[in-house]
């Protein structure tokens, strides 16, 4: 089964969407799957390093 999704309204700067559009261009994914990559990336990294602290 696929896992859920929920759709939300964020405000984003200007500049900041730009390099994401970018780089979810050149990583040949939606705007919306690179930021979910980006997030897990950065929720692992964080759980991580809790485990260390």
């Amino acid at each position: 089964m696929r896992p859920l999704k929920a759709k939300i309204s964020i405000t984003i700067d200007g500049d900041v969407l730009e390099k994401l559009k970018d780089k979810a261009e050149k990583d040949n994914r939606s705007l919306s799957q690179y930021i979910n990559l980006v997030l897990r990336k950065h929720l692992s990294d964080t759980a991580e390093k809790e485990k260390t602290d």
